[in-house]
């Protein structure tokens, strides 16, 4: 960013073998088009988008109750594209209906544990005759077309059941993160217009019973609005009744139907309206259509993850983040079997996760670069005591990696021999704007670059292409994923991703390329740090810290400094039978400088217990900062260990108390 050479993965880790090129999906798919060069594909992609989107319809075996007239109209711009003008499509028919009478229909579609160790299964009849019953239940409490119904909910069976039903009456549904607060809720409540919410009594986390009905409750009461609240029993505890207003998921669903005729929905009908993470202002409903978000979701699963239908996918993940609709949306639209779990992956031991692949024979494991550098901790005997042979490919989003986790997670997990598909986009993309895949060779933390059918690049201040250097990450023309605008805020969006340069989207991600081809993200460019002018992502300054044996976790952010304008603070989590000393700090300042110079030399090294995370296990680097620096938060409902912020504070407080200066 400082505008020097750009390093970072280093040698190629992991090439395909000639029996994994052969037996993709992606082989097939260009075999089928003439295209023997995978670079030719993304080329004839980007340039031609009908051409390819109608491809991947055919390669997905999407079914349209009416074919469009035009695929693409780009008529009002490139932040506003209609796809498949004239189609009708409602998905829920692509990902059940049209499995029903086929021998899809008695394969498990969703397999489900919770915490406790109970588990469930549902083939594909069963969850379609499922969904057809809540339909029937939701439109008798009056859900109809464009209505918006919330789930908050645990992962549960009854979370894949309700988002199926409510797209299935053509209402919008809103995924909601089943951790959140009662106040984030009833804000998404009321931005939404929601009229229902789905929720549960509780769930399961680390042995204790954790209760959401009494949040759903308060949240209801804030938003006001809400003509129904829908509760499930999880945990079959008595809870806090509203006669006029909550019903028994059991009651409702009670003697329905299990037929039901799915509405017949335009392609660009919403769907989803699914809110970003952000930590400031009101938060932003992304929109999605029927002819948008899932096939998008569909195509990465085939084309980057090799997913078919006789694949298992766990990801860890959550509803209210868009890789539980993703997940949900693209294993149906192949005919695959998803996991869902319902719990704590350190309950009862640190190699719960490694069970749950040994016990459903999961072949394609999602995790994130957090999770990986948390089961570090605990090293690999937890792993190697369990059959991980059903694996065959590796995925991971949410943050960027740095060396030592990646290396740890390819060997441990996939023994040097499975691909990390790495993946990267976000709640406003659909998908991935960068992906990996199983023709191309990757470094340790690499991408093999967009995948295709998006016009990615790395641009430098004034939107020129980079190299070799690091950038912004934009994209150059519209994609079939990406939203459909913030919920009743169109200036807002355009604002966000359009307002740079005219006609390309600007994602807010720093990248690169280096000199083989190979992309990098290196963080959100609003996290960035500027010291005497140089500009440095957070990603640098992480990967050398984390090479010190001491060192599991760590966050760099940039303070205000009257002299650099910014100075280096690094938040370091240390690894079992490590102890923070001035020793240890020095050490750590000592090896930021050998490796990035002393200008980057840093103000100060501060030693945690953990650093702030969403359940999505992003590292909340804005409210580190605000936290250490004193000032407002915004909003934090998405943290699933909010104390770590205040441990930060603490910190701050401590040093100002000190005069360290660094106020």
């Amino acid at each position: 960013m400082g505008g020097g050479p750009f390093e970072f993965g280093g040698e190629i880790a992991w090439r395909p073998t000639r029996a994994q090129i052969e037996r993709s999906r992606l082989k097939a798919f260009m075999s089928r088009h003439g295209l023997a060069v995978y670079d030719d594909l993304l080329a004839r992609s980007v340039a031609d988008p009908a051409w390819f989107w109608q491809a991947v319809f055919e390669d997905l075996r999407i079914a349209f109750y009416e074919p469009y007239t035009q695929l693409l109209d780009t008529s009002r711009g490139a932040a506003w594209p209609k796809w498949c003008t004239g189609a009708r499509l409602n998905i829920v028919h692509n990902c059940l209906d049209k499995w029903l009478d086929t021998h899809v229909e008695s394969r498990v579609a969703v397999r489900w544990e919770g915490e406790e160790g109970h588990t469930r299964a549902l083939s594909y009849g069963e969850l379609g005759r499922d969904v057809n019953r809540a339909a029937h239940a939701f439109r008798a409490l009056g859900v109809g077309k464009g209505d918006r119904v919330a789930l908050f909910m645990p992962m549960c069976p009854e979370l894949v059941v309700s988002f199926f039903a409510v797209i299935k009456l053509g209402a919008i549904v809103l995924p909601l993160f089943s951790g959140y607060g009662a106040d984030a809720i009833a804000t998404r409540l009321r931005d939404a217009g929601a009229t229902v919410m789905v929720t549960a009594d509780g769930f399961w986390r680390r042995g204790r019973q954790i209760p959401m009905k009494a949040t759903a409750d308060e949240a209801a009461d804030l938003a006001g609005g809400l003509r129904d609240v829908v509760v499930v029993s999880r945990l079959g505890i008595d809870v806090p009744w509203n006669t006029r207003r909550d019903r028994r998921w059991v009651d409702i669903m009670e003697r329905q139907p299990d037929t039901f005729d799915t509405e017949r929905t335009e392609a660009e009908d919403p769907l989803m309206i699914i809110y970003t993470s952000g930590t400031t202002g009101r938060p932003k409903g992304t929109l999605h259509t029927h002819c948008g978000f899932p096939i998008k979701a569909a195509q990465d699963i085939a084309h980057c993850f090799d997913v078919g239908d006789s694949d298992t996918m766990l990801w860890v993940t959550d509803m209210g983040w868009m890789m539980g609709p993703w997940e949900v949306f693209g294993m149906t639209l192949v005919g695959g079997t998803m996991v869902i779990y319902d719990g704590a992956l350190d309950f009862p031991g640190p190699d719960r996760l490694w069970s749950l692949v040994e016990r459903h024979r999961v072949s394609v494991l999602g995790v994130s670069p957090t999770l990986v550098r948390a089961l570090m901790r605990h090293g690999q005997a937890p792993a190697r005591a369990h059959d991980l042979s059903s694996l065959r490919i590796l995925g991971s989003t949410g943050e960027p990696w740095n060396p030592e986790s990646w290396r740890w997670f390819f060997e441990t997990a996939g023994a040097g021999q499975l691909p990390i598909i790495n993946y990267s986009g976000g709640t406003e993309t659909g998908g991935g704007l960068v992906a990996g895949n199983v023709l191309t060779p990757m470094k340790p933390c690499s991408f093999a670059g967009p995948p295709p059918g998006i016009a990615a690049d790395v641009v430098d201040d004034d939107g020129q292409p980079v190299r070799n250097r690091v950038g912004e990450l934009v994209v150059r023309a519209p994609w079939i994923g990406m939203t459909h605008g913030f919920w009743k805020d169109p200036v807002r969006y355009e604002a966000t991703y359009w307002s740079r340069f005219p006609g390309v989207w600007v994602h807010g991600d720093w990248a690169a390329i280096d000199e083989d081809g190979l992309w990098y993200i290196l963080g959100r460019s609003d996290d960035t740090i500027k010291i005497a002018g140089k500009r440095l992502g957070p990603a640098e300054v992480e990967s050398v810290l984390v090479e010190h044996p001491a060192v599991v976790e760590a966050a760099a952010i940039g303070v205000p400094d009257a002299i650099k304008g910014q100075a280096l603070v690094c938040f370091c989590v240390l690894r079992p039978g490590h102890s923070s000393t001035p020793g240890l700090a020095e050490e750590l300042s000592t090896m930021v400088v050998r490796q990035l110079g002393k200008p980057l030399r840093p103000a100060a090294i501060e030693f945690v217990q953990d650093l702030p995370k969403t359940r999505n296990a992003k590292i909340m680097r804005r409210v580190i900062r605000a936290a250490y620096t004193g000032e407002s938060r915004g909003d934090i409902s998405a943290l699933e260990n909010p104390r770590a912020v205040e441990e930060i504070a603490a910190l701050a407080k401590a040093g100002r108390d000190a005069g360290s200066g660094l106020d």
